[in-house]
């Protein structure tokens, strides 16, 4: 069984293979995590576009993994890890307070995530304070890199909070960003009026906190999408052109 994980895990970074769920058995933990009980029915009508199985396995969230869900929204991401870290893991989902003029009441809509769960806990704080109680496996953030460029999210500082993050992981840790993809060269120009990033741009940030570049898998590549719209345009909602990068931190 773990042979065939870390076979899938290999050949969805370094080839991103189509195939990828057909071909290759998933851990039966990862199919937990999935078929989840829990899961809301929104959340599961987005897995055909979100391959939540191929994430998992990209970013190598296993049992007892130790983990952070940076910006989990509702915590679509954040109820899949929780089921499969099981009860010798941990997830933390790291809420912004710079994100809270998006709350719809009280408190964001991850607490209630949360205490579905033994295992999760939200660290409610600010973007360049990011850190957990504990070092952690993997820090994981989709669709929200680019956030941290616009001007809602400030006085967060893209630089600060990838050094934040590095500081946070245990050596050999991984920091995986998915996010949309903006046209090539590009750059910043897009972040705060399409919501996305240009690919080099965000992997150029990353390196310069320290991380060593693992890979990359275009497991959500739409050819379709010319990254022209808004990531919320009702023509390309849910369907647009992502990127995953795959960082490392130095270390055994």
């Amino acid at each position: 069984m773990r042979k065939n994980w870390v076979l899938a895990s290999a050949v969805a970074v370094l080839i991103a293979a189509p195939a990828f769920a057909v071909t290759h058995k998933m851990p039966a933990f990862i199919d937990a995590a999935v078929s989840d009980s829990h899961r809301p029915a929104g959340d599961t009508a987005l897995d055909a576009a979100r391959k939540p199985a191929e994430m998992m396995v990209l970013a190598k969230i296993k049992p007892g993994s130790k983990v952070m869900d940076l910006v989990p929204g509702g915590g679509y991401f954040t109820r899949l890890f929780a089921v499969a870290v099981g009860p010798k893991g941990y997830v933390y989902a790291y809420q912004p307070v710079e994100f809270d003029r998006f709350n719809k009441g009280d408190k964001p809509a991850i607490y209630a995530t949360a205490a579905d769960y033994a295992n999760v806990s939200v660290i409610h704080a600010p973007l360049n304070d990011i850190a957990a109680p504990e070092a952690l496996d993997t820090v994981w953030t989709a669709q929200n890199y680019h956030d941290f460029h616009d001007s809602f999210a400030k006085p967060g500082d893209v630089a600060t909070i990838n050094k934040k993050v590095f500081d946070a992981l245990k050596p050999g840790g991984l920091y995986v960003v998915l996010d949309h993809a903006a046209e090539k060269g590009s750059g910043l120009r897009d972040t705060e009026t399409l919501h996305r990033i240009d690919e080099a741009a965000a992997k150029q940030e990353i390196l310069a906190a320290g991380f060593k570049f693992v890979g990359r898998s275009s497991l959500l590549h739409n050819a379709a999408d010319d990254r022209t719209k808004k990531v919320f345009d009702p023509a390309i909602r849910h369907h647009t052109d992502q990127f995953i990068l795959i960082f490392r931190k130095p270390g055994k």
